[in-house]
This record gives C-alpha cells, structure tokens and sequence, in this order.
C-alpha cells in the first residue's frame, strides 16, 4: 500500500500548524506557501481535519487554524486513519466481498498482519515527535 497524498500532505498541515501558531490561528494560504502546496487541496483536507477533531477554525479578520489537541495527543495513524479510512496493504482487506477466496486465502493472515503492524508504528509517532524545539499552540493557548 502507498500512503496517498491526503496523508502525506495533511500531516506535513498538521506539523505546519503546530509550528507556526504562536502568532494565532494559521491560514491555509500561508501552510499552502511554505509547504509548496495547493490551497483548494489543503482546504478539502483541513475539513475532514476538522471533522476528526484535530483541527479548530476561527473566521474572519485574525482567523485561520489551530489544533484541537496537544501535539502529543495527535499520532500520524489517527491522521492517516481520519483522511483515507483504514486502508490494508491490499484492497482485499477494505471488503470481503472484492475476493472470492477470502475463506480459504493463504495469504490473507499476512496482509492482515502486515497492515496491522503498519498502523502499530504510526500510532507510535505523535506531532510532538516530530516537532523540534520550539512552542506548541492548542486553541491559542502555549504550552
């Protein structure tokens, strides 16, 4: 499986947002310009961002993005998790009715473990494990 651009894209916002809120909420014309990414795309991401709960928004002159959690409460599984489901390594895993060997598939067990193992380890890494140093904001209050 290849993590897609929602992930890869929408935990480099996350860090992003984390770096950059000392100054209040962050736009995402500004993530979308240090990151070299598209706003529309970054606008579609923070939505389901938001919805996950990881995200809060402020409107109008002054607003833009905060987290909604400490950067060590936000792990990239839980990111990667909110933006694309939980996909297996093989599309198999998403449904069983996409094979028609599931009950006897002598490589099912594999995938399933392989994928498992995969989430273990992005679970393991926070936002603050990849921050450096430096301050971190939640809804504009510095910790």
């Amino acid at each position: 499986m290849r993590l897609t651009t929602r992930s890869r894209y929408g935990t480099r916002m996350m860090l992003d947002i984390a770096i950059h809120c000392e100054d209040g909420p962050v736009r995402i014309s500004d993530i979308a310009q240090r990151q070299g990414l598209s706003t529309k795309y970054l606008e579609k991401l923070i939505r389901e961002l938001k919805k996950a709960g990881f995200i809060s928004s402020k409107r109008g002159p002054g607003g833009g993005h905060t987290l909604a959690m400490t950067p060590k409460e936000i792990s990239v599984g839980a990111i990667v998790r909110s933006l694309e489901g939980e996909p297996g390594l093989v599309e198999c895993l998403a449904s069983d009715n996409l094979c028609q060997r599931i009950e006897d598939c002598p490589t099912r067990e594999v995938w399933i473990k392989a994928s498992k193992a995969m989430y273990a380890a992005l679970d393991e890494i926070s936002i603050s494990d990849m921050l450096k140093e430096g301050s971190f904001c939640v809804k504009n209050n510095s910790f």
